[in-house]
This record gives C-alpha cells, sequence and structure tokens, in this order.
C-alpha cells in the first residue's frame, strides 16, 4: 500500500487542483497573466502555502485575517456566537512560526495554519469546559492526541468553539449553559446542528482553515449537512480520542472539518496516528497514512461501483432532488450507479429503535467515562455525574441568563440511572449489537460489490433554533437516518456539499466505505467536488477588505 509507514508529514500537498469553468469549490488561488489571486474565504491550505511560500502571506497576516472575521460575524454583525475562547498568544506563536519557516523552512502544510477546536478536546493553554458551566475555567493536564499532532505539526490552535453541552443536543442544538445558543450562518432562525455546531458555523464562516469536531451519533455530520461543509467520521480507531471528553466510547471518534476534501485529507494525515492511551488506535489491521492528499484523483469515480442507500431517501423533496442530481454527476464521472440498495426492514428498525435501541443501551458508557475524564482534573471540580447534575440544579445556575437544557438534565438523569457498564443491557449491546450491525452493512457492501454506498447526510435542511416557535415552512417526514449505519458498525463516512434548497440552504450527500477506506473515500469526494463545485460562502458572512489580494 502506499504511504503505510509514517513519516515526515512535510510536504504533502503534492496535489494540484484543476477547477474546471466557474465552480465555487474552495481553491481560490487562480493564476491569470503570472499573476495569483489569493481569496481567504475560498483559499484552501494549498492555496495557504503558496502564499506563504510566494512571500505574500505570512502566518501573523493570516491570524489577523481570521481573528478580524471572528470579532466582525461573531462578537458582531450577526453574532453567530460560534467562538468561546480566542488563544491570547495565537499571534505571538504565529510570530515563532514565521520565524521558524524562515529559519528552516515549515514543519509539514499545517505550519502556520489556524484551526479551531471543539471544547471537548484538551488544550493545555485554554479551558476545556465541554461548554458547561460545571466546568468553567478548566485548565485540563495537557493536549488531546490530536491537538497535540497539529501542534507538533505547527499549526495553530486559534481558539475553541461552542457545543451541544457535554456534546448531547437533547433538542436544543448547540446551546451550552456556559455560551448560549450558536447560529446557522446560513440563516440566523436556523440551527448549526449539534453537537459539533460551533466547528460547523465557524468553518462555514471561514473563521479558520479546518475544526475540529466530534460524532458519536452523528454530529460531525449532522454540522456538515447544516453548515455545507466537508466533515469526516472516521473508522473507528483511526482517530485517537485520549483527551477528549468523552460520550459513549465504543462510538465516540473525533475528526475534522473544512470547507474542501483537500483540506480534510490534509487534516486527517496530520491527526492520524497510534496513541498508547487509546487501545483502538493500535489494533490489527488498522491502516493510517502520513498523506491522504496522494488520493484525490478527479477521475477516482471512474469505474467505482456506488450503491444508493434508498431506505434514507424521502425526508425532503428538495433534498432528495439534490441527492439526484449528486447521483447524475456521478455517473457522468464514470461511476457505476447500483440503484436502489436496500436494507431489510427489521434491521432498520433494529438501528432506529429508541428507549430500548443500541444508543440507549451504550449510553450506560457515559457515567463512568465522564467520571474517569473528571478525576483529571483540579480540585474544585465535580468529580461524579450527581454532582454534575447538582450545579445545574442549584438556584444560582436555574435562575442565570444561561440554565441548562431541561433535556441534557433529564437525560442525565437517565444515564445515571443505567448503572454503567456492568449492565447486561449495555453488555449485550457491545457484544451483539454492534457486531450484528458491522456485518450487516459489510454484506450490503459485499453483496453489490460496492466500493461506496451514498445517501442525503440528513434527511432535510436545518431546522430552527429552538427559541424559534415557528417551523419555518420546513418539510421533514419521519424515516430512518442513515447515521446509524457509520456510528454502529465504526465504519467511515466521509459528507461533501451536495447543493442548496430553494431557502438557500445547504446539503451534503455522504460516501460510506468498508473499514479504513478512507484512501478510496476520499478520491470519490474529491472528484464528485471538482466536478460539481457546490460549496459557497454564507452571504451572511461576506470577506472583508483585506481578505483578497494578487501576488
Amino acid at each position: 500500500m502506499r504511504g503505510v509507514a509514517r513519516t515526515s508529514a512535510c510536504g504533502l500537498l503534492a496535489v494540484t487542483l484543476h477547477l474546471p469553468g466557474p465552480l465555487t469549490s474552495p481553491g481560490s488561488a487562480q493564476e491569470r497573466d503570472g499573476v495569483t489571486t489569493f481569496e481567504l474565504t475560498t483559499a484552501t491550505i494549498e492555496d495557504i502555502n503558496a502564499a506563504f511560500d510566494a512571500g505574500a502571506l505570512t502566518a501573523v497576516r493570516l491570524t489577523e485575517l481570521y481573528l478580524a472575521r471572528i470579532e466582525a460575524y461573531d462578537a458582531r454583525g450577526p453574532r453567530l456566537n460560534a467562538v468561546i475562547t480566542v488563544s491570547p498568544d495565537a499571534l505571538r506563536l504565529a510570530a515563532e512560526l514565521d520565524e521558524e519557516r524562515a529559519r528552516s523552512g515549515p514543519r509539514s502544510p499545517v505550519h502556520g495554519i489556524p484551526v479551531l477546536v471543539k471544547d471537548n478536546y484538551n488544550t493545555f493553554d485554554m479551558p476545556t469546559t465541554a461548554a458547561s458551566v460545571a466546568l468553567e475555567g478548566s485548565i485540563p493536564p495537557g493536549d488531546a492526541f490530536t491537538v497535540r499532532q497539529l501542534r507538533d505539526a505547527g499549526a495553530i490552535i486559534l481558539g475553541k468553539v461552542n457545543m451541544s453541552e457535554f456534546a448531547s443536543p437533547a433538542g436544543w442544538g448547540s446551546y451550552s449553559s456556559l455560551n448560549g445558543i450558536t447560529l446557522n450562518p446560513y440563516d440566523l432562525r436556523r440551527t448549526p446542528a449539534g453537537s459539533s455546531g460551533g466547528t460547523g458555523a465557524a468553518i462555514a464562516a471561514a473563521f479558520a482553515a479546518v475544526g475540529l469536531g466530534t460524532d458519536t451519533g452523528g454530529s460531525i455530520r449532522g454540522p456538515a449537512a447544516a453548515n455545507g461543509l466537508t466533515g469526516i467520521r472516521a473508522t473507528y480507531g483511526l482517530l485517537s480520542r485520549s483527551g477528549i471528553v468523552p460520550q459513549a466510547l465504543s462510538l465516540d471518534v473525533p475528526g475534522p472539518m473544512a470547507r474542501s476534501v483537500t483540506d480534510i485529507a490534509v487534516a486527517l494525515g496530520i491527526m492520524a496516528g497510534s496513541d498508547t492511551d487509546d487501545p483502538t488506535t493500535l489494533g490489527d489491521g488498522r491502516t493510517s497514512y502520513d498523506d491522504y492528499t496522494q488520493f484525490l484523483d478527479e477521475e477516482a469515480l471512474r469505474g467505482a461501483r456506488i450503491g444508493v442507500a434508498r431506505d434514507f431517501f424521502g425526508g425532503n423533496p428538495e433534498v432528495d432532488a439534490l441527492m439526484e442530481a449528486s447521483i447524475r454527476a456521478m455517473r457522468e464521472s464514470g461511476a457505476t450507479i447500483v440503484d436502489p440498495v436496500r436494507f431489510e426492514v427489521d434491521f432498520l428498525d433494529f438501528i432506529e429503535r429508541n428507549g430500548s435501541g443500541i444508543r440507549s443501551r451504550v449510553n450506560a458508557e457515559f457515567q463512568p467515562g465522564l467520571e474517569d475524564y473528571l478525576a483529571t482534573l483540579e480540585e474544585g471540580y465535580p468529580r461524579t455525574l450527581a454532582e454534575v447534575i447538582a450545579i445545574y440544579e442549584s438556584p444560582q445556575v436555574v435562575h442565570s441568563a444561561l440554565p441548562v437544557n431541561p433535556g441534557l438534565i433529564a437525560l442525565h438523569k437517565r444515564n445515571l440511572a443505567i448503572g454503567g457498564r456492568d449492565n447486561p443491557d449495555y453488555i449485550r449491546a457491545i457484544q451483539n449489537d454492534l457486531p450484528r450491525v458491522r456485518r450487516t452493512v459489510l454484506e450490503i457492501i459485499e453483496r453489490h460489490r460496492l466500493d461506496a454506498l451514498i445517501y442525503p447526510t440528513s434527511r432535510c435542511p436545518a431546522g430552527p433554533i429552538h427559541t424559534v416557535d415557528e417551523d419555518l415552512g420546513r418539510v421533514c417526514e419521519p424515516g430512518p437516518s442513515a447515521t446509524n449505519l457509520s456510528s454502529y458498525s465504526g465504519f467511515p463516512d466521509l459528507q461533501v456539499p451536495a447543493g442548496f434548497t430553494s431557502g438557500s440552504l445547504p446539503a451534503t450527500v455522504s460516501f460510506l466505505g468498508r473499514a479504513f477506506s478512507e484512501p478510496a473515500l476520499l478520491g470519490y469526494a474529491f472528484a464528485f467536488e471538482q466536478a460539481t463545485g457546490h460549496w459557497r460562502l454564507p452571504p451572511l458572512v461576506p470577506p472583508l477588505p483585506g481578505e483578497a489580494f494578487d501576488y
């Protein structure tokens, strides 16, 4: 296999993007008559590095530009409320990285590149709170493994972003008792989804090149769809979970979100690594690469067998129409379309069932996992889930401007009552239910000889935030969600923009494949992105003066 051995991450960006016609895919450094035009809001990491190499841009200037966008559109203007904390050291670190670049060259393609991090990733220099008032001000003992990977590669951790508190939307989207509600940059009345909604809104608004999210039951995928981004829930075990506030460790997966497939490929290569603190990254059969950009091929769809998972259509006619257009584009790009691909009704019921379903049983991991995390914190912070609930129900929090989501309190109490990892229902879920999903999904892929399955990431466009007391004309018919396929199987799901509804709301198409098939999925997604060019900047956060220049 190409690039299995992990070596230096330097020089990964050998890929040149050839954008056909007037597409709006990210990758804005256009050359005309020897002059290159750089545009911050659509620049990929490759474009940024080209400007660095030409001496037209520095890490300090790049960081200043992103900070200006945060000030203009998060703190003022539409007030997206996506960013909780901005690093006070960002500009100093950028200056040091500029000096290092001049002295000895870049460490990697992310040298001097600002990254925003969901507030459940540990950062040694900024609070990590899971956006909860119960952990306000908590400085963890060190970085999460994936954050450290990025720092070691020269990335600038620009700040921490809002999220659904403790990664549980519980009906309120990306609301938290620490930072309030994050808004969708395409429509301020709508949710950016959860739980990584702060990451989704911030990256859609071009507050940084890349953002980090986490996904247990759809928390990267929902925000990718709601904010029109590329995201990836990687194969379980590809990316370390150590140093991240856990939800349900048998399902938790961290991952990057960005405005282009190229940037996802770059970030994935930096973040992936074997971590002795996370045994899932040490398993037999695990395959990772330092350089995932080597798999970005405009012709990757040619000859690929792509199955259309029809069970997950039918939520919204406009989203379905965008999926049909996506299927046509893939066929025109040379893919063999296998349509329909369907699962048995009893299997769909099995993975969708609430209350007594798989997720409710796996949630037995929440209390022990959270309490293991709380034990690592400084004195003065809660040590148990019961103590967290007591803080939530204290008069000073209940009567504050940002009380805790009542649905979250109810969820915490249910999780407290489950009884932990010795619960027989939990043991059955781990030993029987999750393996059944893996077997079934793999059998479908093998029966149809598929290279990937596709489906709408979210059945419907983004819905209203919980404070908007109307449906905003949204049509969303109930039905099975494909997010459970990846969550329960551990297989990768890569999301790519698929266009916009008549209300200018984005949708994404998901590519799902076998375990550790990220190279193939990135190739298909890149080919689709280059053929369609669906990404565009939300109109509520337009370019600011100074963000575009020629060199």
